[in-house]
């Protein structure tokens, strides 16, 4: 007795072969948050925006700008010598700057980011593109859920935001980590916020 040689299909039953569509390629950065500035945003209070300072010289590939003390802008840019701290600062230049805002995981630190996010989405920053927000964890370990919610809820207010993990060796003071020694995590984030620059650099300045 002939037996089908597809338990799932009777025997006897015609078959078809459709062909199978050719699955889309994924644009390499898909925004998360908002992309520009919106007219109707209004600035914080001046006492809650960050200083700016004209930063003429050699352009870097972007800039880390850290909202608030501590933030940990000064060991990204170490990693990547294409890259420089804004030191605190919003950094204008003649021909516009690529931002990624940088923050510790805590309550503190995300409100800082959302305030800096609130005054770029006001559309008093001309020439500042912000491509996104890294978190950097404040302690090894996974975030209180209330945490996480609350960075999802910053981070919507950018075009994309990014988790950086607990890097043990920073807490020592061993900032010369090369990026090829950090744990995997550590470099995926690196390699998607590079791409994300790279998306960004071909948008206009608003």
């Amino acid at each position: 007795m002939p037996v089908s040689k597809n338990r799932w299909v009777p025997l006897g039953a015609e078959t078809i072969d459709e062909p199978v569509p050719a699955i889309p390629e994924e644009p390499p950065f898909i925004p998360t948050g908002a992309t520009r500035p919106q007219l109707s945003v209004p600035q914080p209070d001046q006492a809650d925006r960050l200083p700016r300072r004209n930063a003429a010289g050699k352009e870097p590939s972007f800039w880390w700008l850290g909202v608030h003390g501590g933030a940990g802008e000064t060991s990204l840019a170490r990693l990547d010598k294409r890259t420089k701290a804004a030191e605190h600062h919003w950094p204008l230049t003649a021909a516009g700057s690529v931002i990624v805002l940088v923050a510790r995981s805590n309550i503190p630190g995300l409100r800082a980011a959302r305030l800096a996010a609130t005054e770029w989405a006001s559309g008093s920053l001309p020439g500042i593109h912000v491509a996104g927000l890294m978190v950097m964890a404040d302690a090894p370990g996974r975030l209180p859920k209330e945490i996480r919610d609350f960075a999802r809820v910053v981070g919507g207010g950018v075009p994309h935001m990014w988790h950086f993990p607990w890097v043990d060796a920073w807490r020592y003071g061993h900032d010369d980590v090369p990026a090829e020694e950090l744990p995997k995590e550590a470099r995926t984030t690196l390699e998607q916020v590079h791409t994300a620059i790279t998306a960004t650099a071909g948008l206009p300045a608003k």
